[in-house]
């Protein structure tokens, strides 16, 4: 007999002994350290900015449209497999407890991450308002049940297949929401909270209706659950090897002139590799990018000249420390073993490139300090990020890259 509490459970029990084993690499690593300290600094940095201002700033909007997209963005997680298209399809409507624990999980993992994000904005709130800190309460419920109204239309939605439609639904009910949490937390008439609500509860309603008579879209649910999955995979890949992990792989046709100047040669052969995975394969360019334009703005806000300076090697180690994986990316390639160059080619190869992109970065960085610093001060930052690109690269990963290798 099909029990479909007993599949559940060991779905859910499989994704989280799955995540547990992987967290405990991330936790462990120095990067926790990195992460504290940058998280004490962007909370002494919002703090002071809280106290400079005015009464006449719009707290209320800037919540409304930030929780906006806390409350918007609601995924619902199915822990599905691609083998489900096969196996479940025919047991759908059988599901429907399954799907109930789905969303139940799916609500607490959300209700966390706006417990979080009210309890960062509602300072923000307080300053505004007097140092009024009792409606955190009845605030975080209303947010709750928004939540849920937020993900049965969500779910919902998942019987369409036309991409149209969830983008239209993403963008109306973003709308939806933020202008209820504006009359929220601007303390206006009950009576235009409760239009906006009863407007989600009418899109529950109508697309209740109107999919009454479609399917699930099992491929869309196992596509999203994959992604999901495969962005946790990349993100513990910067600290253990993830076997699962899939790699992604893009063109990006527009970098290639970074390409050009690699010459044809063979002790060419691993840095023509390692540019080329870089650009294209992975997360490795979006997650340069990311942290740098991250790191530029944090600088760029800090007044502290001295702040400034240190957050630059410090962003640097960030990305350093999360590219590590490029240098393992084709162990499992027999191939790459067959190439006619020295060992110690590829080692070279790989911090050079390393070496390149964290010399970037401190140019880019430096800049930021020099937008908002002053020139002696930019000149400094970017002599201590090269420095820093240095020590990382020829002589902090020695050990790490000898170890792998051997």
């Amino acid at each position: 007999m099909f029990d479909e509490k007993q599949l559940w459970k060991e779905r859910f029990g499989r994704t989280v002994k799955e995540l547990s084993r992987y967290l405990r690499y991330i936790f462990n690593g120095h990067i926790v350290i990195v992460m504290v300290f940058l998280l004490g600094t962007a909370a002494f940095y919002y703090q002071e900015w809280i106290k400079t201002l005015p009464g006449d700033f719009p707290a209320a909007a800037v919540i409304a449209i930030i929780l906006a997209l806390l409350v918007t963005y609601s995924p619902i997680y199915t822990f599905f497999s691609e083998a489900d298209k096969i196996f479940l399809l025919p047991l759908e409507d059988r599901l429907s407890g399954y799907f109930r624990r789905s969303m139940a999980v799916s609500f607490f993992v959300h209700a966390y991450l706006l417990v979080m994000g009210i309890g960062v904005l509602l300072p923000l709130y307080a300053v505004v308002n007097d140092g009024n800190f009792k409606v955190f309460l009845p605030f975080l419920m209303i947010l709750l049940m928004l939540k849920m109204i937020n993900l049965l239309i969500r779910w919902k939605i998942q019987y369409y297949i036309e991409t149209s439609v969830h983008v239209l639904d993403t963008v109306v009910r973003y709308a939806v929401n933020a202008v209820f949490l504006y009359f929220l937390f601007s303390g206006a008439s009950p009576i235009f909270m409760l239009a906006a609500g009863v407007l989600l509860i009418l899109l529950y309603l109508f697309f209740t209706m109107k999919s009454r008579d479609k399917g699930l879209k099992w491929e869309y649910l196992i596509d999203q659950e994959e992604r999901r999955m495969t962005s946790f995979y990349r993100l513990a890949n910067m600290f253990t090897d993830v076997p699962k992990l899939k790699d992604r792989v893009k063109r990006r046709k527009w970098l290639d002139w970074l390409l050009s100047g690699i010459p044809f040669k063979q002790d060419a052969t691993f840095k023509n590799l390692y540019v080329r995975t870089f650009l294209r394969s992975g997360d490795y360019f979006g997650l340069f990018i990311r942290l740098t334009f991250i790191g530029a703005g944090a600088i760029y806000l800090i007044s502290y000249g001295m702040g400034q300076i240190l957050l630059v090697p410090l962003f640097m180690y960030l990305t350093g420390f999360q590219l590590l994986p490029l240098w393992n990316h084709h162990q499992d390639k027999l191939w790459v073993n067959l190439y006619p160059v020295k060992e110690d080619i590829q080692e070279k190869s790989f911090k050079q490139l390393l070496t390149g992109i964290l010399y970037v970065q401190a140019l880019l960085l430096s800049l930021a300090v020099l937008a908002n610093g002053g020139w002696l001060a930019s000149l400094l930052a970017l002599a201590v990020g090269v420095l820093f690109a240095y020590v990382y690269t020829h002589i902090y990963i020695q050990k790490r890259l000898a170890g792998s290798r051997a």
